[in-house]
């Protein structure tokens, strides 16, 4: 249907042509003709359209036939050359034309001469912008990268300096961070230095099959927060002012400094190293910590013993966020399900241990102390 169309399409360009021509010829008198003959001047067109009629119906044909071939050969060809430099080409014919339009409104002052170098000058410029843009691409596309990561780096700079906070490495690995930026107790800016990004990455190639999967997932856990978050998350890379020899965490403590920034992370020493440079420092752990219920002595609860503690007879167990409750004269329960009643609470870097004894324990002891009073 498409062919039928375009056919007919092509044989009304003949006729129209033939008819047009034929008219002119006649305005133009270029044939011997009676003056005021209108009639006549009407037969020309119509001989000129029938001509072309004639002529679409042989012709169309063929041109069809090579605008096919000549089209999957350019089809051929643009398969494979790449994306990059079909839009890069593209680009660069097109500015090419544009200077060249310009040129042509001064060049048809020129008459006849200017007019054929303004043909010439525009086929000169759409190639030379054309090549000219494909084989500069690289530098054309990091030109604007460049200018790109000035324009994302530059909100950092105007943030207060209480929204901005730098992630490291093991606050990334470790994935909470992504249940507390959705959970939207998380505001402001989240800053990923390239030099952690990097470290995320070595670790993500590593040999070692653990290291792998953790650096896998902390570049899986970026992508979330990206994606998923409502949280701002940029990658940061203008390392100027810092040491380039240092190590991750002494560069992490310069960038807080350079931006008045506060650091997230799950590393005890680095949390202890950059409150000696006055570096606010916001670790999950403590976090996780201070949101745990509150367990008072005295306290009566209901855990599962799954082993034996590192003392004779104790046992050991785990509330449902991971607390350890030690237990004790709880060895022989261990397997079970008991209620305990809470001695003591130790909280340390680490965690909050919860030490206890068995409830039963406690009224058999009591039962035994009225026995003897009795």
């Amino acid at each position: 249907m498409l062919k039928r169309i375009v056919h007919i399409f092509l044989v009304m360009v003949f006729v129209t042509t033939g008819a047009s021509l034929g008219y002119y010829l006649t305005r133009q008198q270029v044939f011997a003709l009676p003056q005021h003959s209108v009639e006549l001047g009407l037969g020309v067109a119509v001989l000129g359209a029938l001509l072309g009629l004639l002529v679409g119906f042989l012709v169309a044909p063929w041109l069809m036939r090579g605008a096919g071939a000549l089209i999957a050969i350019i089809e051929q060809y643009l398969q494979k050359t790449p994306t990059q430099d079909i839009i890069m080409g593209s680009i660069g014919l097109i500015l090419g034309l544009i200077i060249a339009n310009l040129l042509g409104s001064i060049l048809s002052y020129l008459g006849f001469i200017g007019r054929v170098i303004w043909i010439l000058t525009t086929i000169m410029l759409g190639y030379t912008g054309m090549v000219l843009f494909v084989k500069k691409r690289e530098d054309i596309i990091g030109f604007f990268a460049n200018l790109a990561r000035l324009n994302r780096d530059k909100p950092v700079r105007e943030t207060r300096a209480s929204n901005i906070k730098i992630l490291d490495t093991s606050v990334i690995i470790d994935g909470r961070i992504a249940d507390l930026c959705a959970s939207g107790f998380i505001e402001g800016v989240l800053l990923v230095p390239a030099f952690v990004l990097e470290e995320l990455r070595h670790i993500a190639d590593s040999a070692d099959v653990l290291k792998r999967n953790r650096g896998r997932r902390g570049l899986d856990v970026l992508n979330t927060i990206r994606k998923e978050s409502l949280v701002k998350v940029q990658i940061y890379e203008n390392v100027r002012g810092l040491d380039a020899n240092a190590e991750v965490d002494t560069k992490l403590v310069q960038l807080a400094k350079k931006l008045s920034a506060k650091i997230m992370t799950n590393d005890y020493n680095l949390n202890k190293v950059a409150e000696l440079h006055g570096v606010t420092v916001l670790n999950i752990n403590e976090l996780a910590n201070a949101v745990k219920p509150v367990v008072l002595p005295g306290e009566e609860m209901t855990v599962q013993l799954v082993k034996e503690g590192k003392e004779p007879g104790q046992g050991v167990g785990y509330l449902d966020d991971g607390t350890m409750i030690v237990v004790e004269n709880g060895k022989r329960y261990v397997g079970q399900t008991i209620s305990v009643l809470v001695t003591s609470v130790l909280q340390t870097a680490a965690g909050r241990m919860i030490f206890a004894r068995p409830r039963q324990q406690r009224e058999n002891g009591a039962g035994s102390e009225v026995k003897l009073l009795g």
